[in-house]
């Protein structure tokens, strides 16, 4: 491209862009035909010279998307814009919000919807539009029934996630983990649970998020585990939590005797499902994102742009 023609090119697209100015009336500006306008607009772009941002909280980063796609055996991915984002709340809600979008068009609506619990899918169940999907039946596919003296929120995310689809919930009347295994077991056994965890294995698609290894997890907000237990497992390798289960880097399992006091389906059954969506933002998330991933345990991510650089590499 020539001096003049890359001038031409940037004040086409200035008139263009900042302007509003049609590709005719840019034409008459300039003294050049409108196919002229349309070729230097092109080349404009191509060029670099032209940056396109939707900064609308809802745009999605499909460029992202892609590579992530074709960098790992997701099938599909959704990447949030982490522009304008605030605070790790506010990132947190806008990628809720993209989960609830995918969710409301996926296709074939599931007859069955097995769901974890925990901030981030309490936020996609407040994001749900009334009648998003007809008759889907939820599933609680991990215990949840809070230790202390504050709301719970796994039966009341399921509840809510079911009422605007017209359909059932079905919950999971048990602790998320016991202090012996005998009692998990016990519990387990039971006729009503083990008819619950049943129908959460053979679900036809999975909703979850992931928890991170430090003193902000929920399994510690309500109460299952101390500060000093978290600190423990993260000196075994722990990167965070899948439905209640602490894994490594790798995807591994970091504490057997605590998953075997773990109530709820295993993560084997997660990574042979045919759909696992799960919804991971916020730097703090970024390994056991990258452990999800790299282990096969969803099939579907929702995500914001700066965890999928770090998943692609791109940064920390």
């Amino acid at each position: 491209m020539s001096d003049i023609d890359e001038l031409l090119s940037i004040r086409a697209a200035e008139l263009y862009y900042e302007e509003n100015q049609t590709q005719d009336e840019i034409g008459v500006i300039l003294r050049i035909t409108r196919w002229k306008v349309g070729r230097l607009l092109a080349q404009a772009k191509a060029n670099g010279f032209i940056r396109i941002e939707i900064v609308h909280p809802r745009a999605r980063r499909l460029p992202i998307e892609r590579r992530l796609r074709e960098a790992t055996s997701l099938t599909d991915v959704i990447v949030v814009s982490s522009a304008g984002v605030s605070s790790d709340e506010e990132l947190q809600s806008r990628t809720a919000q993209a989960a609830a979008d995918y969710l409301t068009g996926l296709r074939p609506i599931p007859r069955t919807l097995g769901i974890s619990w925990g901030r981030t899918l309490h936020d996609v169940s407040v994001n749900l539009k009334p009648g998003w999907a007809p008759g889907v039946n939820v599933v609680q596919i991990n215990g949840g029934v809070s230790l202390n003296q504050r709301t719970g929120t796994a039966a009341a995310t399921a509840v809510t996630i079911a009422q605007k689809a017209n359909g059932s919930a079905t919950l999971l009347p048990s602790p998320a983990i016991f202090e012996r295994r005998e009692t998990k077991r016990a519990i387990e056994a039971d006729r009503t649970v083990a008819a619950v965890l049943d129908l959460g294995a053979n679900a036809s698609a999975y909703l979850y998020s992931a928890g991170q290894a430090d003193e902000n997890s929920a399994l510690v907000d309500s109460g299952y585990l101390t500060v000093d237990q978290i600190t423990e497992l993260v000196r075994k390798g722990a990167v965070g939590d899948i439905v209640g289960r602490y894994i490594d880097k790798n995807g591994r399992i970091v504490d057997r005797d605590l998953d075997e006091r773990t109530v709820g389906i295993q993560l084997e059954q997660l990574r042979r499902a045919r759909t696992a969506i799960a919804v991971i933002s916020g730097r703090a998330k970024h390994e056991i994102a990258r452990a999800v991933v790299g282990s096969g345990l969803c099939t579907v991510l929702v995500t914001d742009e700066d965890t999928a650089h770090a998943l692609l590499g791109d940064h920390d």
